[in-house]
């Protein structure tokens, strides 16, 4: 389980960093930052990998009512435009800024810490199952990701979004060769760029 011996290290106030949606055919990227009060840390954060749906949840609303949060989203269009990576660091700043405070310290989930984040930064790798900064973090940034690829399933259904968060699982598969590509896939992801070429091709 996650600890506070990160943040008990160095200097303070700490926030943790963690991203969600990396990893998805279709959707943002969602960051949050999250300063906990010590003496209000919810129990039972973790891993988000590692709590269902409801648990996240929960914690999410409890969070909101005795930590700071701040979110951060970068679009599918600044995903396509300077990768992955650059846009979940995107993401990352934008939700230090959103934090509204100032941070002596960002505990930042990876082996990688942003650029130009406004504040000294550590990368923890495994973070999120060590950290209780960055477990809070990415339970808050898995739970806002997974709010807007549900939404977003209401407006484009027949890709699974609402159970799959666009990642490239067979029904997502399916249904991206039966309904084509939509604004919200990234088209540099090779599944997605493939598909556009073809229809390019076909359409000679």
């Amino acid at each position: 389980m996650p600890d506070f011996a990160f943040e008990s290290a160095g200097p303070r106030p700490v926030c943790g960093l963690d991203e969600a949606g990396r990893g998805p055919w279709a959707g943002p990227v969602v960051a949050a930052a999250v300063m906990l009060d010590p003496a209000r840390i919810p129990p039972g954060l973790d891993d988000s990998k590692r709590l269902t749906p409801a648990r996240r949840a929960a914690l999410v609303e409890a969070l909101a009512g005795c930590a700071r949060v701040g979110v951060g989203v970068a679009s599918v269009a600044e995903i396509d435009a300077v990768n992955v990576l650059q846009a979940s660091f995107l993401a990352m700043r934008r939700a230090l800024a959103d934090l509204r405070a100032p941070a002596a310290l960002a505990l930042v989930d990876g082996p990688h810490a942003p650029p130009d984040l406004g504040c000294p930064a550590r990368p923890v790798v495994g973070g999120d199952g060590l950290c209780l900064s960055i477990a809070a973090a990415s339970i808050v940034a898995k739970v806002t990701r997974d709010r807007i690829m549900v939404a977003l399933a209401q407006q484009y259904p027949g890709y699974g979004w609402e159970t799959n968060m666009g990642y490239g699982v067979p029904a997502h598969a399916a249904g991206l060769a039966r309904l084509g590509v939509t604004p919200h896939h990234r088209r540099t992801f090779l599944p997605v760029h493939k598909m556009l070429c073809e229809g390019e091709t076909s359409s000679v």
